[in-house]
């Protein structure tokens, strides 16, 4: 039989992350603040890349280590990131300050991502990266819908919440959430979705 545990832990060990990156992972884990994790954050970057993403909107500054990534897929694309955390976006800032990232291609939004998402304009984002303020998650799932063009993609991170959704006996209030994002995505046929067990879960959805 196929150890998956240990297929999951070759792939998280795969990607060897950039020091600018593991430098802002270090100053996250510092403060307490979680990060996606390489295989997450490389996963961001090859969609990116791919999709040639050029407006990115995150919710979750954190310390910068996704907002790297992303900005790793492209010399050209214009992320707009969003926290309430003052303390946090500065780390982030030097962080794109050390990546060489130019003020150019950043957009430093502090406030909650309920009442900044509604004042994004429509269809105007390649990408949207929710990895925040899980209470509100699925409005912010159905604001994306609005932001995002057609064939944008939708990128969740700890989708599976500490490998809690699958099992039906758990239904603490996040993991309830996760769970009604999962099925509306997946039901609403509104998105082609991909749903990768990558950190602890990454959904992927491209809408129709």
């Amino acid at each position: 039989m196929i150890d998956k545990i240990s297929s999951w832990k070759y792939t998280e060990e795969f990607h060897q992350e950039p020091d600018v990156i593991a430098r802002a992972r270090a100053r996250a884990d510092e403060m307490g603040i979680e990060s996606i994790t390489p295989s997450v954050g490389s996963l961001l970057a090859v969609l990116v890349a791919s999709t040639n993403a050029k407006a990115i909107v995150e919710v979750g500054t954190g310390a910068g280590v996704s907002g790297l990534w992303l900005q790793s897929g492209s010399k050209n694309s214009i992320l707009a990131s969003i926290d309430t955390e003052t303390q946090h976006q500065d780390l982030a800032k030097t962080a794109f300050e050390q990546a060489g990232i130019p003020n150019s291609r950043l957009r430093m939004i502090n406030g909650k991502s309920s009442e900044v998402l509604v004042n994004l304009a429509d269809e105007a984002y390649d990408l949207v990266l929710l990895d925040g303020d899980i209470e509100s998650l699925l409005t912010q799932v159905k604001e994306s819908l609005r932001l995002l063009r057609v064939g944008g993609i939708l990128a969740i991170p700890h989708a599976l919440w500490r490998d809690r959704v699958p099992d039906d006996v758990l239904r603490d209030d996040n993991t309830e959430e996760f769970r009604t994002v999962l099925d509306f995505i997946n039901l609403s046929g509104l998105f082609i979705t991909s749903l990768s067990t990558s950190g602890d879960g990454l959904l992927i959805a491209a809408k129709k």
